[in-house]
């Protein structure tokens, strides 16, 4: 057998393509451990000579190793076991007014709400109220029926806030408890508690309000004026009811001015949704910053865009509701928009700065010191104007009748102005209870009907409702109606309803008049 006979064997051809592979891998194998060992071997000898040779030897610098920063997230844990207590869940009861015997299109007392009525169609002329309307395919089965009163659907609504003092006294969103005929708190705890409203300053967005307890926990107040952008803040609140649910973001800008100016918001991308309004917002100190009060959204939902009112502003606000009840603020009397870069190359300004007066109130702080359309306040008491929705910020913080220093450019130079500040109108909005506003234990705002009222009404004595608000609007009084009476005794002034009310226990019956229409109405005596 010849070695040719032997290759193509296909055993014997296995074997030998095998060998033919193995034979170079194995040489490539050894050439590269015999590189290495070599190299360890260099390696130990440069360390070595490295050691006894000075370091200006060495011609080349390492390069140092890659940084890697740890992807490390705040943890928000113990501050929510900390304070998350201090927050609480605010459920509240709005004011109603119920238009009786009509629904929908039908709700009008104006016949010139609808050319084609007539005086005698209006729900409160028509003796059977029928809740379709007159027109309807409906109206012959109320004909000669009795008068029906609808029952009154108050507005809910759920916001949150937070304890500053120990004593029950918590802050929240105006817009929360605003209007509100009824304001319960509840802790986290469970406890709930009937509110009362201190004070409302809707200007700010910031309301106080009190509860009957003690020894409450309490949240830290820190400095929003040392708030940095990009710095992380989280926030706690009850969205859409789910209380006590924390979120978290970073603070996206500062000195946002929105709606009434009297603000410099907070803007941060932390998720605020419907029923976070009134929380707080915390740093990573645990101290609240801010209060967290609007979002900027397309959809009614949170699209990333969050506003909240600084501590500073809203501290300041409610000491005042704490101590009277209402806020006053400084005035200058003047209407300012910013400062372009058009306007400052038209007014020869050096850079677009300051606020820009675009007119002059008659009569007002800025006339008398002799400030012009046109001038650009640059300073305020020596402090520069960046920007100009940093004047009335600063100007509606100090006390009223204080003489404050402008630096204004006109006429292409700076000049002096000292003002006198005067004092913004403001409507005092207080509560001497929870809800209970006016017209003592009913809300009612009651006065005497004159002979012609009493005539046109075919009536003797009886008090026509000017104002209803509390447990009367919630029974459906509204103004405009007649009270002739009162737990079945006639009532033709104010005192004799009030004796009426303070002998009556849970409810006081009322009778109404409404156009030719009288019914009894039951009243909860607050």
């Amino acid at each position: 057998m010849n070695l040719l006979s032997l290759i193509r064997k296909p055993l014997i051809a296995a074997i030998l393509g095998a060998v033919t592979i193995a034979v170079p891998a194995g040489a490539l194998y050894l050439a590269g451990a015999t590189r290495a060992v070599a190299t360890t071997a260099a390696s130990s000898a440069a360390t070595t000579s490295a050691a006894t040779t000075p370091a200006a030897a060495s011609p080349v610098t390492p390069a140092p190793a890659a940084a890697s920063p740890a992807t490390m997230l705040p943890d928000f844990s113990s501050m929510v076991q900390k304070y998350g207590p201090a927050v609480v869940n605010i459920s509240v009861v709005s004011k109603v007014s119920t238009s009786w015997g009509s629904q929908g299109d039908e709700n009008s007392d104006d016949p010139n709400d609808n050319p084609n009525d007539s005086p005698n169609d209006s729900p409160n002329n028509n003796p059977n109220n029928n809740p379709f309307g007159p027109n309807s395919p409906f109206a012959p089965f109320f004909r000669g029926l009795p008068f029906q009163m609808p029952q009154p659907q108050p507005m809910r609504g759920e916001g949150s806030g937070f304890i500053i003092r120990p004593d029950g006294v918590i802050m929240t969103n105006a817009h929360v408890v605003d209007g509100a005929s009824e304001v319960t708190v509840r802790l986290t705890d469970r406890r709930e508690y009937t509110a009362k409203v201190v004070g409302v300053d809707k200007k700010s967005d910031i309301a106080i309000i009190r509860i009957a307890a003690k020894d409450l926990p309490t949240v830290r107040i820190g400095d929003s004026r040392g708030l940095k952008v990009g710095e992380w803040v989280l926030a706690i609140g009850a969205p859409f009811g789910f209380e006590n649910s924390a979120t978290a973001g970073i603070v996206s800008a500062k000195g946002r001015t929105l709606d009434s100016g009297y603000v410099p918001f907070i803007q941060t991308d932390v998720p605020i949704n419907p029923g976070n309004s009134g929380g707080p917002l915390f740093n990573m100190r645990g101290e609240v910053v801010g209060i967290n009060s609007q979002i900027y959204s397309r959809s009614g939902g949170y699209m990333g865009v969050s506003f909240s009112i600084p501590i500073d502003v809203a501290m300041q606000v409610g000491q005042q509701l704490q101590t009277s009840g209402h806020v006053t603020r400084g005035k200058l009397g003047v209407l300012i928009q910013p400062v372009t870069q058009g306007l400052a190359d038209s007014f020869g300004l050096p850079q677009p700065e300051g606020a820009l007066v675009s007119s002059v109130e008659k009569g007002g702080p800025a006339e008398h010191a002799g400030i012009q359309s046109g001038d650009v306040i640059l300073k305020l008491n020596g402090a520069p104007l960046k920007d100009s929705g940093e004047l009335p910020v600063q100007i509606a913080a100090i006390t009223p009748g204080t003489s404050v220093n402008l630096e204004i450019w006109r006429n292409h130079a700076t000049r002096e102005i000292t003002v006198k500040l005067g004092t913004v109108a403001d409507q005092r909005i207080a509560a001497s209870a929870g809800g209970h506003q006016e017209g003592g234990k009913l809300g009612l705002a009651v006065r005497p009907l004159t002979a012609e009222e009493q005539r046109g009404a075919n009536t003797k004595g009886g008090l026509v409702v000017e104002r209803a608000s509390g447990p009367a609007a919630e029974a459906g009084i509204q103004p405009g109606d007649v009270v002739l009476a009162a737990n079945g005794a006639p009532v033709s002034n104010a005192e004799e309803l009030r004796s009426a009310v303070e002998k009556s226990k849970g409810h006081i019956a009322l009778l109404i008049q409404r156009g030719d229409s009288r019914l009894f109405v039951p009243v909860r005596v607050g």
